[in-house]
């Protein structure tokens, strides 16, 4: 089984792929969202011209998009926040990270995206890119003079600092 890269964890067949090959039209600003990361994926760069809001298209750079699904590996989507873009909205704005890797380096971008639903179809208006989320530790910072974590008995500065 084919699982759509949005991850829905279903298949793509039934996801974003009727989305992509224009059968159906996506029902909320995400999940238009979710089938542009997956048309990135799939290298179906027709469809991020053909979502793309009429006014916008005349900005959309093809071959840097195809060149970018091309060198990329894709790893995942996460889906941050929506407010609005649902199935009664006209307007909506999606906040995702987008984890890939490039040049052999693992990279996550970030973005704030707006859409808008014209003619019974969402629309991606624009992007804005967001900064990198800052690093959280998860257990305190070890300082150089103290117990190296690893239970050798010598400071951290000996060990593994």
């Amino acid at each position: 089984m084919d699982l759509c890269p949005c991850g829905s964890s279903r298949p793509y067949a039934e996801c974003c792929g009727p989305v992509i090959a224009r059968q159906r039209t996506a029902t909320t600003a995400e999940e238009l969202m979710r089938s542009r990361y997956s048309a990135y994926v799939k290298k179906e760069i027709g469809w991020l011209l053909a979502s793309l809001h009429p006014d916008h298209r005349s900005d959309f750079d093809e071959a840097s998009s195809r060149a970018w699904a091309d060198r990329a590996t894709w790893h995942g989507i996460e889906i941050v926040n929506s407010v609005k873009g649902g199935p009664d909205d006209t307007e909506g704005q999606v906040e995702f990270a987008v984890s890939f890797t490039e040049n052999g380096t693992t990279q996550e971008h970030r973005e704030l995206s707006s859409f808008e639903k014209k003619g019974g179809a969402w629309y991606f208006t624009n992007g804005k890119n967001l900064p990198p989320r800052p690093v959280t530790r998860s257990a305190p910072k070890v300082g150089r003079n103290d117990p190296c974590p690893c239970g050798s008995g010598k400071k951290y500065k000996k060990c593994c600092g």
